[in-house]
């Protein structure tokens, strides 16, 4: 699954982020990487905003889909 079509309000675990070094030191630099856990706050319509160890950032639709997600439950 994307992280683009989670759900608001659930928990992920990033498995894979798909792009180029520059997108995935962006993601890196703000907590987004494999093996991490993201909580998504809101989904769109408007920006995608997850929070990553208490800090809220948000995404393009086009960066949320190029990271591979699965829920935690």
């Amino acid at each position: 699954m994307r992280l683009l079509e989670a759900k608001e309000g659930s928990e992920v675990e990033i498995l894979n982020i798909e792009g180029g070094v520059g997108v995935r030191n962006r993601l890196a630099a703000v907590g987004i990487y494999p093996g991490a856990r993201v909580k998504v706050i809101k989904t769109p319509p408007g920006p995608f905003i997850v929070e990553v160890a208490g800090s809220r950032f948000a995404l393009g639709k086009g960066i949320a889909a190029k990271v591979q997600v699965r829920e935690v439950k």
